[in-house]
């Protein structure tokens, strides 16, 4: 057996300070995960994570962010499909409004929303849904929704479009040229984007927290637990963000297997 080594710069062709800020970067983001990692009471880690507020969180944010997820996916389809391949005057700007979320704080996005739908907001209260668990659905796609939106229109632009164009000039119209050629050419870049979607609905705070408050078993998310929990009882608020921690990374870890189809395929 050949024991594995540090990979060579030389053999890699990636200069040796490359590697050294790399290892360092990951440092950077793995060390605070060790630190709280070490901080749980593993002894009373099941009680902790079992209280009926915590339970009540945790499934009210898995609903909540595939439904989002759900509502990305309708909403952020077309829209890439849009920006990838319709040329339109102002599709930059247009292009900004929806990415716009991703640079917004989401204390900014709540308020944008609480000011468009609340009792005295543009639409005068005429969809009375602020406060309700609607409005965490709301809140959560507002800002997951970009995530989709780049992931899709970025694998649409560099499949191209020539499989498209053999299609039309074969008979097939658009509708039959959408489902049965460009949707399964970009469909693992769908499947990465909308649990990338869901990862950014399942750990939204800000904007759920100003547009939809906190409500146990309506609007009370597991971040919003988590936050409450750290002032009445760091072991629980530790325990919990751990949980989430672990649910984030295998969302990513999937989403990361679900691209590498496209990616061996464009290459």
């Amino acid at each position: 057996m050949t024991r594995r080594t540090a990979p060579d710069s030389r053999a890699t062709g990636i200069p040796a300070w490359i590697l050294a800020v790399a290892a360092l970067g990951a440092l950077f983001v793995l060390l605070p995960v060790v630190a709280m990692a070490t901080r749980v009471n593993w002894a009373q880690f099941g009680a902790l994570i079992s209280s009926q507020e915590s339970v009540d969180a945790l499934l009210l944010s898995l609903r909540t962010s595939l439904t989002a997820t759900l509502a990305c996916l309708v909403l952020g389809v077309p829209m890439a499909i849009v920006l990838a391949r319709v040329p339109f005057r102002g599709r930059g700007l247009v292009r900004a409004i929806v990415l716009l979320p991703l640079v917004l704080p989401p204390v900014v996005g709540g308020l944008a929303l609480l000011a468009l739908y609340g009792r005295r907001g543009l639409l005068d209260g005429a969809i009375p849904i602020a406060f309700s668990t609607p409005a965490v659905i709301i809140a959560q796609t507002f800002v997951a929704l970009p995530f989709l939106v780049l992931s899709l229109e970025g694998a649409l632009r560099t499949t191209g479009e020539r499989y498209e164009a053999v299609a039309a000039t074969l008979g097939a119209g658009p509708s039959s040229v959408l489902f049965r050629v460009t949707l399964p050419l970009v469909a693992p870049a769908i499947v990465s984007g909308a649990i990338l979607s869901f990862a950014r609905a399942l750990g939204e705070f800000g904007a759920t927290l100003t547009f939809a408050g906190s409500l146990q078993g309506t609007t009370r998310t597991l971040p919003l637990e988590i936050y409450l929990q750290r002032e009445t009882d760091p072991d629980a608020a530790v325990a919990l963000s751990l949980v989430l921690i672990a649910v984030a990374i295998a969302v990513v870890a999937v989403a990361h297997g679900a691209g590498e189809p496209l990616r061996r395929r464009t290459t």
